[in-house]
């Protein structure tokens, strides 16, 4: 899912965050719509970006 799209998902159910769930459905972490749109304000944004590919500071890389 790309920021955008989880963005409106979160405006059509009228929540301020969403739980990022892997590929097999385990839930891997918190985003919230404050840190969607802080990254939205960054240069590193594009609308291609997905969910899975942001990591929250501090969190380990991907093997």
């Amino acid at each position: 899912m790309t920021v955008e799209v989880a963005l409106a998902v979160m405006s059509g159910a009228r929540t301020g965050r969403l739980v990022v769930r892997d590929d097999d459905g385990r839930p891997t972490g918190l985003v919230t719509r404050a840190q969607l749109n802080g990254f939205r304000a960054t240069s590193a944004y594009t609308d291609r970006v997905q969910l899975r590919d942001l990591r929250p500071a501090g969190s380990p890389s991907r093997p």
